[in-house]
């Protein structure tokens, strides 16, 4: 292949926690990548991002520095005994539920959540107004015990699933345990009914089929989605934001893809159960809101966002179950791994899900998200896979 460009804001920028890139909209330079691609591992790993020490300092001071307009607060414990943090800013109806680093190795998310939650828990005009209409629930790093150990997976053993119920024993360990590893995919554990109880005959399930509750991170999602519910009836938005493979181009293979993201993973709601909810055209408008926000930054990079692979059928996720249940979704696939390139471009790609989550949160603010139109998602380009060089 031919030159490729990466047009990004700070490209290589690794930016203390909590000091925010500032970006305009005129264009940036062009950087000429030929070839290259995935073979440039830094090594550093999850070095140089927060870990769980500093998380937990970190919520603790935006909680004291907002003078508790954040509220932070303990909602659940990893395998490990490590805590499970939600932070909630704003009094208003409509809720926004965000869940970051359900996979140990995906950082982006959680660095630029700590950024948003500076800003909407502060005390600008445009923030209290914000406060007044939404009400957003985040879990900045779900996964904990993976976030240490730089993996996919959560740890904790089949064994381990086993002595929490018994009624598991003697039976095929889940599809999505991996044994090398000693833990769980945790985004294949959900169920779209939150009253599901592990049964010996669902294991051990497969890929397009719906998850059981056995770890205690989607169990903590749960209960808070659960909560959620109660107190609000619907919960409007659910967010979940990933990382993914770094060589990702648009269509045309003129420009690397920062970020893919979805609003499809379910294909017929009917396959399971009645879901009189399940509303595809409000997750589309979510995503478009997305796309928008990050086509207003002209030729700085962010603009080539691309669509996650439509074909998809992943009712064991976060995003599948809740979608059923009648959340609007959004997925962020942000084009990084720490195992390929560890903090580089760090400062661009947390700028980016800034924006993207800042615009879609800010469009349901305003209400102006109800006059979106829904079939601009369907013209997003597809991403496409660029093999290592």
């Amino acid at each position: 292949m031919s030159a490729r460009r990466w047009t990004a804001v700070l490209t290589g920028l690794a930016l203390p926690l909590g000091i925010v890139a500032m970006t305009t909209s005129s264009p940036a330079t062009a950087i000429p990548t030929e070839s290259h691609c995935g073979t440039e591992a830094s090594g550093s790993g999850n070095n140089g991002f927060v870990d769980h020490a500093q998380l937990s300092r970190t919520l603790e001071g935006i909680e004291r520095s907002t003078k508790g307009v954040v509220d932070v607060e303990v909602v659940g414990e990893s395998n490990q005994g490590r805590e499970i943090y939600t932070a909630r800013v704003g009094e208003g109806d409509t809720v926004v539920f965000v869940e970051s680093q359900i996979h140990g190795n995906e950082n982006h998310g959680t660095e630029a959540l700590l950024d948003l939650l500076r800003r909407w828990g502060g005390s600008t005009k445009e923030a209290q107004a914000l406060r007044e209409e939404v009400t957003i629930v985040a879990i900045p790093r779900l996964n904990v015990d993976g976030g240490e150990r730089d993996t996919r997976q959560n740890e904790m053993t089949w064994a381990d699933v086993v002595a929490a119920f018994p009624q598991l024993a003697g039976v095929a360990p889940a599809w999505n345990y991996n044994t090398r590893v000693g833990g769980f995919d945790v985004n294949r554990d959900f169920n779209p009914d939150l009253g599901y109880v592990p049964q010996p005959g669902d294991f051990p399930g497969n890929s397009a089929d719906t998850g059981w509750y056995i770890t205690p991170e989607a169990q903590t999602v749960r209960d808070v989605y659960r909560g959620l519910e109660s107190e609000f009836g619907t919960v409007d938005y659910f967010i979940d934001l990933h990382n993914q493979w770094s060589c990702y181009a648009t269509e045309d293979l003129e420009s690397m893809s920062p970020l893919s993201i979805s609003a499809k993973f379910i294909d017929d709601p009917s396959e399971f159960g009645t879901w009189p909810k399940f509303d595809m055209e409000a997750s589309k408008r979510a995503n478009v809101a997305v796309y928008e926000a990050l086509q207003d930054y002209g030729q700085s990079g962010y603009g080539d966002l691309t669509l996650y692979p439509q074909d998809t059928n992943l009712p064991g996720t976060a995003l599948g179950s809740f979608a059923l249940r009648g959340s609007a979704v959004v997925l962020f696939e942000t084009s990084s791994q720490t195992q390929y390139d560890g903090m580089k471009r760090n400062g661009m790609l947390r700028k980016q899900i800034e924006i993207g989550l800042g615009g879609l949160v800010d469009s349901v603010a305003d209400g102006s998200i109800d006059s979106l139109d829904a079939s601009v998602y369907d013209t997003i380009p597809q991403r496409v896979f660029l093999p290592e060089d």
